[in-house]
């Protein structure tokens, strides 16, 4: 994917902005808090139907606006779409492709993009739901049939919690069949989700090893393992999950089974659903030891920036419309000389690269062959 131009109005500290992309790698610079992250943010929202780094979207309005507009002419495998996103700070949002309006669901069929800001250190050192979040989008991303099976899980999950929490401790007259219904759903969709994310694992790890080696500069052990609750948790407050490495369909779903039911008083008592893909996580070892807690900072930040580039290449190999935008926000400044330039020569080879920076002596001069300078919401002209 090609990103040929970016269009904002009333976004973030953007009142109106028109700015042609290239191919290759572009350099953001300015000041903290002109508004380079704000530019990237915009992209990004495209092709994820989110910020990276607030969870409601009113932020991403203009203080004083109702509405913020985001337009972006993309190109994929040589074929050129126009995309449009309204963001409403009241009401549902609306977008367009190609001028006809479409659900805003539509619009990341058309845009892949890939970003690795500082906030993504919570991918090795936050809690399981960041793990769960990367692993899940990474799968729509590459499997978009998955997002109705995701989607569909949660309402399962939302439906069933809400008739434990109206139990208050039993199960009411009548309810004992339409909790199993609720039950038989959970497993039919939580199984599909905790094999493919298995599968992903798989993919991942030497992706992940091969992207820490060429970040880090030295070969370490990295494996990752699917950390299920069905195997392992048996109240909310436990995080003794157990690391499976292969999976069995019918054990899973036998398993799966067993869990419920033995899990059931527990269940009704404190109206929450207990097991399932929900609670899992992502184990990630580095040289044998869980590499949450144990390992120094500066070996968490080149894991977490090697699963993004591991997730950009899996989607560079796999996905239908080719190569992601690869965005660094803030990235070079957290690296030594040799690290900035290690990175540089991994990433080289993406269609589009954009990088962000406050001093661009920062980032290698391979990365820099155009330089767009940001101050206030608006692009200087260069000389």
């Amino acid at each position: 994917m090609l990103v040929t131009r970016i269009g904002l109005q009333n976004f973030r500290n953007y009142s109106n902005l028109d700015l042609e992309l290239s191919e290759g790698p572009t350099l953001l610079v300015g000041n903290n808090g002109q508004g380079k992250t704000n530019l990237v943010e915009s992209i990004y929202y495209l092709g994820n139907l989110g910020s990276h780094r607030v969870s409601t979207d009113q932020a991403l309005v203009k203080q004083g606006e109702e509405f913020a507009i985001i337009r972006a002419n993309a190109s994929n495998l040589d074929i050129a779409t126009l995309l449009e996103v309204q963001i409403n700070r009241n009401g549902s949002n609306r977008a367009k492709i190609n001028k006809q309006e479409v659900p805003a669901k539509q619009l990341p069929r058309f845009a892949s993009v890939v970003l690795f800001a500082p906030e993504d250190l919570v991918l090795v050192r936050g809690e399981p739901g960041s793990r769960r979040r990367f692993m899940d989008e990474l799968l729509v991303r590459l499997k978009p049939r998955f997002g109705g099976i995701l989607s569909d899980y949660d309402r399962v999950l939302r439906q069933r919690n809400s008739l434990l929490k109206s139990s208050k401790g039993k199960i009411p007259a009548g309810g004992e069949s339409t909790l199993e219904i609720w039950d038989e759903k959970l497993v039919e969709l939580g199984s599909q989700i905790i094999l493919a994310r298995a599968e992903l694992i798989n993919y991942l790890q030497p992706e992940v090893t091969a992207a820490y080696s060429d970040v880090a500069g030295s070969t370490h052990t990295i494996n990752l393992y699917p950390a299920l609750s069905l195997f392992g948790a048996t109240s909310i407050e436990d995080d003794d999950l157990t690391l499976v490495k292969d999976l069995d369909p019918e054990v899973l779903s036998e398993k799966f089974h067993e869990r419920i039911i033995e899990n059931r008083k527990a269940e009704l008592e404190r109206g929450v659903t207990l097991v399932g893909p929900h609670r899992d996580d992502l184990s990630i070892q580095l040289n044998g030891m869980p590499s949450r807690g144990y390992s120094s900072h500066g070996e968490s930040w080149s894991l977490a920036l090697a699963l993004k580039l591991a997730s950009a290449n899996l989607i560079k190999h796999d996905s239908l419309i080719g190569d992601p935008v690869l965005v660094l926000d803030d990235v070079f400044a957290e690296l030594d000389e040799s690290r900035r330039k290690r990175l540089a020569e991994a990433i080289l080879d993406f269609q589009q690269i954009l990088v962000t920076a406050a001093v661009a002596k920062d980032v290698p001069l391979e990365l820099s062959a155009r330089i767009v300078p940001i101050a206030s919401g608006q692009v200087e002209p260069t000389n």
